[in-house]
């Protein structure tokens, strides 16, 4: 099984959510740094659609200006574009595997989808 997870190296959540990854049997890791490289915005959609869930419960709020922007108060094309023009917007850590796409906050979600 391929995951792919949209990482942030400075990021306890994330780091420990790559751990269980990596540590599971079968399972071929690609890690993006989604800071360094974002997902575009058809991406972003496409992901928080898979993980049945809106733009706006992806919206990082912690360590950003998103409450003082208005985001989470926004239509979901506003917050898409936001993200895609800062990546810092996105929270941490996304996974897509086969069997579906998670916000794996806390990391023990990942395990939904392997």
């Amino acid at each position: 099984m391929k995951a792919t997870i949209w990482h942030n190296p400075k990021c306890g959540t994330s780091r420990n959510t790559l751990a269980i990854l990596q540590e599971a049997n079968g399972v071929e890791v690609e890690v993006i740094e989604y800071l360094k490289q974002p997902p575009s915005r058809e991406k972003l959609a496409q992901l928080y659609r898979d993980a049945g869930m809106t733009p706006g419960e992806g919206l990082r709020m912690r360590g950003t200006d998103a409450a003082e922007r208005g985001l989470p108060d926004s239509d979901d094309a506003t917050v898409l574009d936001a993200m895609a023009a800062e990546p810092i917007l996105i929270e941490r850590p996304l996974v897509e595997t086969d069997k579906g796409v998670r916000l794996c906050r806390p990391k023990e979600k990942v395990t939904e989808i392997l």
